[in-house]
């Protein structure tokens, strides 16, 4: 008889799975895009949501849909070595390169700076950051008992504390949505498109699924139809919750420029609001939230990237993994969260896109049967396109002058390949490759 999953456990995996993906970017990067779209704020958010809630309940559903047993089982179907790098570079952006210390630096930027009162602000996150990542370490040591932890106790009160003060800004708004600012006046879609990006969780979708597969199999669920239908639900509890929260945050930085005008970052917008509904019991609550959702989002990088690693280099065990990624997490996080965000928008541009045709070619896969050919083009047209907007982007970050040939190269692929401008270059020729060499795999099958 094949067991069935409860509401009740949907409901926490997916709460779990919620707490996993809502970290730092989740909460400043919708408010700023509210601030800046304005009154273009749905257009924005349609592009946001994609992104930002579409492409990782999709990620999360290519997992069970493909009944690999880890990204880099799935990503070998390109090919092996292949697997194994991309498999590297993803668990280190999303563990102790970037999104990992990311969660620190939101969290002592918006729940500790604010109270520090001329107190040396690079000694306090010192010693902020030791202490967030030295618990974050210490609950990633056990990570037989995340669900328990995250799904039960810490996810709910991280809810219901963002959906009070949602609450607040739609019964009584700080004031009226203005006019757009650049860069949403002429392309809203496709520039909150780009900034779901910055959240990271397409990325992580890849690795929370296999996350929730274990604990379906923990519970008794080993049925590949049944571990779909599963995973279907707890990913959908995770992008309802997901796009609840990003919708009520954009709107409540949609609605503060009137009162506070346009603040330099979405943690201030926060901050701002939760200061003028509740004063200073406001910012006590908003840094509870944030740290809270920070420290969830931690524990659960850490676990996936001490695993990972672990197998691929047993000699090395788990817990030396952890204290390893949180040390060097610690002293990312020292170097502020604009540097962090800015110096992570060139492997995103690069990673996005291999992540998004990987996922594109799992439910495809029996179309063309799996044929590794098809993996491989899709993949190299993907790398060729945005490994040039990744470096074009470097450049601008580092402010060194473009290489002749670059530009060159950078200057064909606008005039030549569609939608390149507005950052998704990859999309056609991708699909041209995939039609071209799908068809001459099915009909080479057929021959045979």
């Amino acid at each position: 008889m094949e067991k069935k999953l409860s509401f009740s456990s949907s409901l926490v995996i997916g709460v779990m799975l919620f707490a996993l993906f809502f970290g730092a970017g989740n909460l400043i990067f919708p408010a700023e895009l509210g601030q800046l779209a304005g009154d273009h704020i749905w257009k924005a958010m349609l592009g946001f949501l994609f992104t930002g809630v579409g492409l990782p309940f999709l990620g999360i559903l290519a997992i069970g849909f493909s009944g690999s047993k880890d990204l880099q089982d799935l990503a070998s179907r390109i090919h092996p070595i292949y697997a194994v790098l991309f498999t590297s570079i993803l668990y280190l952006t999303i563990g102790p390169f970037f999104a990992a210390p990311r969660t620190g630096a939101v969290a002592f930027d918006i729940g500790v700076a604010p109270f520090l009162n001329g107190f040396s602000v690079d000694l306090a996150r010192f010693l902020f950051t030791a202490l967030f990542f030295g618990i974050s370490m210490w609950l990633s040591l056990n990570p037989a008992k995340i669900v328990d932890r995250i799904g039960k106790y810490l996810s709910p009160l991280i809810i219901i504390l963002l959906i009070g003060l949602i609450a607040l800004t739609l019964i009584n708004p700080m004031g009226t949505i203005q006019a757009p600012q650049k860069p949403y006046i002429e392309a809203p879609f496709f520039t909150g498109f780009l900034e779901g990006y910055n959240t990271m969780d397409a990325l992580a979708s890849l690795v929370f699924g296999i996350i929730v597969i274990k604990a379906l199999h923990a519970m008794g669920i080993t049925n590949k139809k049944q571990i779909l239908t599963s995973t279907a639900k707890t990913g959908f509890v995770a992008a309802g919750f997901l796009a609840i929260i990003y919708l009520g945050i954009a709107y409540l930085g949609a609605t503060s420029v009137e009162l506070f005008g346009n603040l330099k970052s979405g943690g201030a917008v926060l901050s701002q609001t939760a200061s003028h509904y509740f004063g200073s019991i406001g910012l006590i609550l908003l840094g509870v939230v944030i740290m809270l959702a920070c420290l969830t989002t931690a524990i659960g990088l850490l676990t996936a990237c001490g695993e990972y690693f672990h197998s691929i280099i047993p000699a090395i065990s788990y817990k030396l993994f952890v204290i390893i990624f949180s040390t060097f997490c610690l002293i990312v996080a020292n170097f502020g969260l604009a540097n962090i965000i800015n110096y992570s928008l060139p492997v995103l541009v690069l990673l996005y896109p291999l992540a998004m045709v990987l996922i594109l070619l799992t439910f495809l896969g029996p179309l063309f049967r799996q044929s590794r050919i098809v993996y491989s083009t899709a993949t190299v047209t993907a790398f060729l396109v945005s490994f040039i907007e990744a470096l074009v982007k470097f450049y601008s970050l580092v402010e060194k002058q473009v290489p002749s040939w670059l530009t060159a190269v950078n200057e064909a692929y606008k005039t030549y390949i569609p939608y390149y401008e507005q950052g998704i270059g990859w999309l056609v020729p991708v699909l041209i490759v995939i039609v071209i060499t799908g068809s001459i795999s099915v009909l080479s099958n057929k021959s045979t």
